[in-house]
């Protein structure tokens, strides 16, 4: 008897999320989505559990997610996987964190081929472990020429490091004489980050209840949505996510203008 009700009530969230998926590919979906991961070491803590495991927990949402959203149509999913700040975490994490990638591309990287995505890094390849820039380097050749969902990990990322790049080879280039200095740009900056080939964010998600940046895309978040649930990460489901382009759907996006007839 407990087992039919269980299947039953799994039989009605499905066709409940189908529901929902379809009216929300209806409307104007956000082309690019960003989301900071947050609340892998909660999410263990409140079982008892090595923060390790919540983070191991976190990976299989991203799967989750990764194949909702490419199924949804989004067209870029970029995950904040680690910042040039996550350094300071304890040693034995930060190298449980290093395997992670390793782990997670060894395992899904066919499914991700045969779904058409395409895998991307932003962020210091450099100074990773060395089997975490060969897991990475090869999902991206191995993706390279897919053109569907681009799967995009911010991995060593830090905003302000990145802005900080982009100014370094702007000077250079004045210095070279390549470029002057009228023409320093929005465009010419934009041209320069991680991010040049991406558009900008049309939706950010933050998990685990934390309502800050962390020092994530600051410069392309400039007109982005955002988003902020109490869900943590290993908790957040394709319900949550279609929660979120829900809200991003009902938003009036003006970019500091106003649409026709808003104003006198």
């Amino acid at each position: 008897m407990l087992r039919k009700l269980i299947r039953k009530s799994e039989r009605t969230i499905s066709v409940h999320l189908d529901e929902r998926k379809e009216n929300a590919q209806q409307e104007q979906l956000p082309g690019h989505i960003a989301i900071i991961m947050d609340g892998n070491g909660r999410w263990a803590k409140k079982r008892t559990l090595p923060r390790i495991a919540g983070h191991h927990e976190g990976m299989k949402t991203v799967k989750k997610i990764t194949r909702f959203a490419s199924d949804l149509g989004i067209k870029v999913l970029t995950l904040y996987a680690f910042s040039t700040e996550n350094w300071k975490r304890p040693k034995v994490e930060v190298e449980f964190l290093m395997r992670l990638p390793e782990e997670f591309l060894d395992t899904y990287l066919p499914e991700l081929i045969e779904q058409n995505v395409q895998v991307q890094m932003m962020g210091n390849i450099e100074l990773l472990p060395e089997h975490t820039k060969i897991a990475i380097k090869k999902a991206m050749e191995k993706t390279a020429t897919n053109d569907g969902l681009i799967l995009n990990f911010a991995l060593n990322y830090g905003s302000r490091d990145e802005i900080v790049q982009a100014v370094q080879q702007i000077v250079h280039e004045v210095q070279n004489g390549n470029v002057s200095t009228d023409e320093i740009s929005e465009e010419l900056i934009t041209s320069h980050l991680m991010t040049n080939k991406l558009s900008d964010p049309d939706l950010l998600i933050r998990t685990s209840g934390e309502v800050r940046l962390s020092n994530f895309m600051l410069w392309q978040l400039a007109y982005t949505e955002f988003w902020f649930t109490d869900t943590l990460w290993p908790d957040f489901d394709e319900l949550c996510l279609l929660e979120a382009i829900e809200n991003y759907q009902k938003r009036n996006r003006r970019y500091g203008g106003l649409k026709e007839g808003e104003g006198n």
